[in-house]
């Protein structure tokens, strides 16, 4: 983390398909401070999940550079694989390995990429099954599980590798609507602990309630940013109003 509190800052960030005839990020300019909220807002298409996945370089960026804890992870030369153990995603589908249990997905990669040993990589991740009400379906395989369950595993997975920030890539858009209270709680519970977040979400209740800073974009820019009582509020870009007219 930086001596001003940030841990993660984009500039200029672009990628480019097709030349330049698709521009999905077009000079995105960043800065996420260490335990921050950072909800993206936006319509399809407006370059949010492609932000989202350019932090871990799961997208490589076309132009511009990403520090994440002070050091530019777009250069050639670093070794990524070490900050994206630093980096917790969670996608809108849940990933699990299906031939695989639940306790065995969660401590698969703290016991390969951590070395952590065995039996410390079990309890670790029954603390957190636990934490989220799971406890009792360690054992199980994913497909025993509800949707929301699934993607509760996914997120504890993700904390198994005690990262510095994690990335929620619309993480209750594939799940039944009763289903969706029961993820946005386990993430409402990591932001109320001081987990640095960023989360790319339809949900504007979640944003407006959790959120330390909202961000819109479209067209592959953030067009406006500001706290949820500004962007819900008191919008002031013109395709914001637009766009929330629509959503709230």
């Amino acid at each position: 983390m930086n001596a001003d509190g940030s841990l993660i800052e984009v500039k200029g960030l672009c990628k480019y398909y097709n030349g330049e005839a698709i521009k999905a990020l077009d000079g995105v300019d960043l800065e996420i401070r260490a335990g921050e909220v950072v909800v993206v807002i936006g319509p399809s298409g407006s370059g949010k999940s492609t932000l989202l996945r350019s932090l871990n370089l799961l997208e490589l960026p076309t132009r511009g550079c990403i520090l994440f804890d002070g050091r530019d992870i777009s250069e050639k030369h670093v070794n990524i694989n070490l900050h994206r153990r630093k980096m917790g995603m969670v996608f809108q589908h849940f990933n699990l390995f299906p031939h695989m249990s639940v306790i065995d997905n969660m401590t698969l990669a703290p016991e390969k990429l951590l070395k952590m040993p065995k039996a410390q990589a079990r309890e670790y991740a029954m603390g957190l099954l636990e934490r989220v009400g799971l406890a009792d379906r360690a054992e199980n395989y994913p497909s025993q599980l509800s949707g929301g369950q699934k993607q509760r595993v996914a997120i504890v997975r993700a904390l198994c590798m005690k990262p510095q920030v994690m990335l929620f890539d619309e993480p209750t858009s594939a799940l039944d609507p009763e289903m969706v209270g029961e993820v946005l709680d386990v993430m409402k519970s990591l932001a109320a602990e001081g987990m640095t977040m960023v989360v790319v979400t339809h949900e504007m209740g979640f944003a407006r309630e959790v959120a330390s800073r909202v961000i819109f974009m479209d067209g592959g820019r953030i067009l406006e940013q500001g706290s949820p009582q500004d962007i819900f509020d008191k919008p002031e870009n013109p395709r914001l109003r637009e766009f929330l007219s629509k959503v709230l």
